[in-house]
């Protein structure tokens, strides 16, 4: 099969629907064919409190294990991927992408989140990816757990980003797709709502060789010029 005619295949894939089979192949996520549509760049939200102070060694995309460590994190299995695009649709390469979140117990590794029950200290809190050619991200890590902020109000499940690319610095938040309490949550509707399918990941049908019972969860990251 020549270049051509591998990249039409998969595209013929994705158009079916089997977005995560394609992922698995190797093969640019959905989103990728609205390239040249003209995108909306991702909305901005601010770094929150709880930003790593002091980030763990273990800064890997598998968030579910520590190295060194035993066990895994307590939680849903998260199957997390995404691509960081300019608003051409266009990838952009080599682009630094952190995650933070809460556990499955609603905790942060951080020293001022001094909430109940204590966190899991099985779960690593902070991972770190570089795009590859595609731009493509992939972060194994657990489903966050909601939890009431200082201010007293009830955040909704979500995961924190911060990408840099070679022009541009992106902080925000993604949330999850069909969870009620997005309704609830202050930084949702203040910030993101106008533009919520922006900062909703699609949920897709675990793949082969996946926990049975595991999400997963696609959000392309929108950069102006990437």
């Amino acid at each position: 099969m020549t270049d051509g005619q591998e990249l039409l295949s998969r595209r013929r894939v994705l158009r079916l629907g089997l977005a995560w089979g394609a992922l698995a192949l190797g093969a640019p996520l959905h989103s990728v064919l609205a390239q040249g549509q003209g995108l909306k760049e991702s909305p901005n939200t601010v770094v929150g409190p709880f930003y790593p102070l002091i980030k763990p060694l273990d800064q890997d995309a598998d968030l579910t294990i520590i190295a060194g460590g035993s066990g895994r994190a307590e939680g849903k299995v998260l199957h997390l991927t995404g691509r960081v695009l300019n608003r051409g649709g266009e990838p952009v390469r080599g682009a630094r992408v952190e995650i933070w979140q809460a556990d499955s117990r609603g905790r942060y590794a951080h020293p001022s989140d001094r909430g109940t029950p204590a966190r899991d200290q099985k779960f690593q809190g902070f991972g770190v990816q570089t795009t590859d050619a595609e731009g493509r991200y992939r972060f194994k890590t657990i489903k966050p757990a909601p939890y009431t902020s200082e201010a007293g109000s009830l955040r909704a499940p979500h995961i924190h980003f911060d990408v840099s690319g070679r022009a541009d610095r992106k902080v925000t938040q993604m949330f999850f797709e069909g969870e009620p309490l997005n309704a609830q949550d202050r930084i949702f509707q203040a910030s993101l709502r106008p533009q919520w399918a922006s900062a909703v990941g699609k949920t897709l049908p675990a793949g082969q060789g996946m926990e049975p019972d595991s999400l997963v969860v696609t959000w392309d990251v929108i950069l102006d010029q990437g």
